[in-house]
């Protein structure tokens, strides 16, 4: 399943050095669901691995899901994540689209509440501005900036990005605004609630 990334690391911080955490971050679909993992020590961000989950177009709906539920659970077992981020479902023109894609999403949480991971949700919108400082930013100039936070010697594939920045969005949102721990809060109307 690890097919566009890198080797996984198994590294471990030693007692003196910043405590290491490992985060998933998912980006769901029903055709491509993007995954992307990396470590945050301090400050420094580390990419470990990313890639997608591709379904069959043509399969029926609960075949989708059961492969998206599959293929994050094994990710998960190889990688060993300790927080999953995922991306929330935005309210499409189609409500039929919104609803294929709220399926997808909910079988990427339940693939990580059943590993018992916490799991954080974040807007497209923020995820955009945490990665590019422009909430309503293409998918080139993520593509691009993840490239470049990372220092990745290639672009990787747009769900991949998505996934990667929704893991770079959470480790910057963890510690919070002044070091505020703002897990399980959300924005409204540029207030945490």
């Amino acid at each position: 399943m690890l097919k566009e990334g890198m080797a996984v690391s198994t590294a471990r911080s030693s007692p003196s050095a910043p405590t290491v955490t490992r985060i998933l971050g998912i980006d769901p679909g029903l055709r491509i669901t993007g995954f992307g993992v990396l470590e945050i020590s301090g400050q420094k961000l580390t990419y470990v691995t990313s890639g997608c989950i591709r379904t069959d177009q043509r399969g029926e709906l609960p075949e989708r899901i059961r492969t998206i539920l599959e293929g994050l659970s094994e990710i998960i077992a190889q990688v060993k994540p300790q927080e999953v981020a995922v991306e929330k479902v935005f309210v499409n023109v189609n409500p039929q689209s919104t609803l294929l894609l709220g399926q997808a999403r909910g079988a990427a949480i339940c693939a990580a509440v059943i590993s018992a991971l916490p799991v954080s949700e974040y807007t497209a919108l923020q995820v955009k501005q945490a990665v590019v400082g422009n909430g309503h930013a293409r998918k080139e100039q993520v593509q691009e900036m993840v490239r470049r936070l990372l220092r990745l010697p290639g672009d990787p594939s747009a769900d991949a990005a998505d996934a990667l920045a929704c893991a770079i969005c959470h480790a910057h949102g963890g510690l919070g605004l002044g070091k505020l721990q703002t897990r399980g809060f959300r924005m409204k109307r540029g207030r945490l609630v």
